[in-house]
């Protein structure tokens, strides 16, 4: 009956997905009292402690595992979704046609950048692929609807989200003191802060340093790569489906393997945000209704992050993330040199 397998459901996800959002009030908590480390960075850090910590390490790998798995791949999704609504169309064409081919070229040149980067240290493609994507894009979120359309495992997504996570919080730190050595006035550093950090939450916490002006660009121009997000995963969602065709036509494809079914150009999560992103363009959503969706998302998104951040054993991360570290350290000396001369180039 629909019940028993709700209550079934209900059973073998509630310890997981209880747990999750118990972290996810804890971030929310600490960040209240030191607003200057984003909750998402927070959410993940509490993950790796709950993963490491031999008491919580019991219950995080063995009842909770698989509601804290669907935390970390459906919640996240949820939150993208609700990511739409942060971003209008009108305020991405504000800032002009120049600045909007230096902000795609940022994330396009970074991407390449750090995809041969991966390449070059002999990465995985899949771990390639999802760690420039998470750089050059928008962190945590653009590695979930990355690994979505390529069919990623969601395991495999857990070491790019802790490196685009950790990098970006580093970014909070380093960014602010070099503004005055670089002679960078707020809305240059704005616009650099925005080009080049990777979450939202990180972007606000490393412009807010300088002031409201500089807030205030630095969350467009970062909101202008979240609208990349859709044609790039759509890209690969179009490489990815001509690839099985090829592999049909050569008669490598498995018909009896899920993997060979022709994957989705663009995930129905992936079109839900450009749907929100069409809404909040249109101007009909309310100030309260935006607020309510901004909290719903912070609140997926830490939950999904400390799904995932709970899903990493230091041991393994040590003796496996090694090159991956490497990788994502470049990626962030590349994306911060490219977002630095966008920025000098923006605003003289």
């Amino acid at each position: 009956m629909p019940f028993n397998r709700l209550a079934s459901q209900l059973s073998r996800l509630g310890p997981g997905l209880v747990l999750s959002v118990a972290a996810t009030g804890l971030a929310f908590a600490i960040h209240t009292v030191l607003p200057a480390i984003p909750a998402m960075t927070l959410a993940v850090a509490l993950g790796l402690l709950s993963a490491n910590i031999p008491g919580p390490a019991v219950l995080v790998a063995g009842r909770a595992r698989p509601g804290l798995d669907f935390a970390g791949k459906h919640l996240m999704r949820a939150g993208i979704v609700l990511l739409g609504l942060k971003v209008s169309v009108w305020d991405v064409l504000g800032l002009g046609w120049l600045s909007l081919l230096l902000i795609a070229g940022v994330v396009l040149i970074s991407f390449a950048g750090t995809y041969g980067l991966a390449r070059l240290l002999r990465l995985p493609g899949e771990a390639s692929l999802l760690i420039a994507t998470g750089f050059s894009i928008c962190g945590a979120s653009a590695i979930g609807a990355m690994a979505a359309v390529r069919r990623i495992r969601h395991q495999d997504t857990v070491l790019p989200v802790a490196l685009v996570t950790l990098c970006g919080t580093l970014a909070i730190g380093v960014l602010p003191l070099l503004m005055h050595p670089l002679n960078l006035n707020p809305a240059q550093f704005g616009a650099w802060t925005g080009a080049s950090v990777h979450d939202v939450g990180q972007v606000v916490a490393t412009a807010q340093t300088a002031g409201t002006a500089a807030l205030a660009i630095a969350v467009v121009v970062k909101l202008t790569r979240v609208v990349l997000l859709a044609p790039i995963v759509a890209a690969a969602g179009l490489h990815q489906r001509v690839q099985h065709v090829r592999q049909r036509a050569n008669g490598s494809a498995d018909a009896d393997d899920v993997d060979a079914r022709f994957p989705p150009i663009v995930p129905l999560f992936v079109v839900g945000f450009i749907a929100m992103v069409a809404l909040r363009s249109t101007g009909w959503a309310t100030p309260e209704v935006l607020e309510a969706a901004a909290v719903a998302q912070d609140i997926l998104l830490a939950s999904a992050l400390f799904g995932l951040g709970s899903a990493v054993r230091v041991r393994t991360l040590i003796h496996t993330g090694g090159r991956a570290a490497l990788v994502a350290l470049g990626s962030w000396v590349i994306i911060a040199s490219l977002g630095l001369m966008a920025a000098w180039i923006m605003i003289r």
